[in-house]
């Protein structure tokens, strides 16, 4: 073997342990910083591979930056308080002053006035007015109708797609379904309050909220909570499938009989499907109790006393 292949395997087995000493003290740092050690086992790989070249560029890298751009930072200047500066935005007046409701603003037509209402809708948090923009749908305005719809098949196209993966991530019964089964049903339920699909997909949709809330009741029913209940059984009034609600009425009391949202989905019951005597009763069990009752149910009670 001749002098230089000796120098040869010399100068590749320094560069080999220079490299791998290098990938293994920096693997070292960024375990103990947690930091990613992707790309100093790039480095490493480039080393092995550019024997002398790859470790002699990677020095001047480090040692160009260390000369000419590593510099103490001066914080003379830097004040650390504590204090926190509240901006307050004025409001705008003019837009103020002029805000109606969607409902009225169809009765009188002014296409000027109602565009320009349809416009701020959209600008703001548009799933909360899903059923007034569903009004806009028969405006004589052209463009205004065109806002609606344009804003309608957005929003519930993102909310079959989302419930839809929702369901499915549900369904996988791993550790975490049962967040995902909360999730999809205070999802849908803000969408379906507002009864802005057609009714077969309407009912499909209150199926699987119905499914959502089985799949608690059968695994972790404290997590069912009686405004879940009491959703469910608003949107199968809203259908008129009155068994179900019965159903869930019934689950309802089983798991909190002392919870005024279960002796609400009774009262609505009773009085749609048209028992009087149950209704009453209802009542009078629910006056004779310890619950405190909202102002909507009191008035109720005021109403039948």
């Amino acid at each position: 073997m001749s002098i230089s292949e000796q120098a040869f395997i010399v100068v590749l087995i320094l560069n080999t342990l220079v490299a791998v000493i290098y990938g293994i003290w920096n693997f070292i740092q960024c375990r103990i910083r947690e930091k990613s050690v992707k790309e100093y086992m790039i480095r490493m790989v480039i080393m092995l591979m550019c024997p002398v070249v790859g470790p002699m560029f990677f020095a001047v890298i480090k040692l160009i930056g260390v000369l000419f751009f590593r510099q103490n930072v001066d914080l003379a200047d830097v004040i650390f308080s504590k204090e926190r500066v509240t901006t307050y935005l004025h409001a705008d007046e003019e837009q103020e002053s002029n805000v109606v409701p969607i409902e009225e603003a169809l009765v009188i037509c002014d296409k000027g006035n109602l565009r320009n209402l349809m416009m701020n809708v959209v600008r703001g948090d548009v799933e909360e007015s899903l059923a007034s923009i569903a009004l806009a749908l028969n405006s004589d305005d052209s463009e205004t109708s065109h806002y609606a719809a344009t804003v309608l098949r957005d929003v519930l196209n993102d909310f079959r797609a989302h419930t839809q993966e929702l369901f499915i991530v549900m369904n996988r019964n791993e550790k975490d379904s049962c967040e995902y089964a909360c999730l999809l049903i205070e999802y849908m339920n803000g969408v379906l309050k507002q009864e802005v699909f057609q009714e077969a997909e309407q009912r499909s949709f209150v199926d699987m909220m119905e499914k959502a809330c089985d799949y608690l009741y059968e695994r972790d029913w404290r997590r069912l909570t009686p405004q879940y209940i009491g959703w469910l059984c608003n949107l199968f009034l809203k259908i008129q499938s009155y068994d179900k609600m019965k159903l869930w009425s019934d689950r309802g009391r089983d798991m909190y009989p002392d919870e005024l949202i279960i002796y609400v989905c009774y009262l609505k019951y009773y009085f749609t499907v048209g028992k009087k005597k149950q209704f009453f009763e209802e009542l009078d069990r629910l006056k004779q109790s310890d619950i405190v009752i909202d102002k909507e149910t009191l008035e109720l009670i005021r109403t039948f006393s």
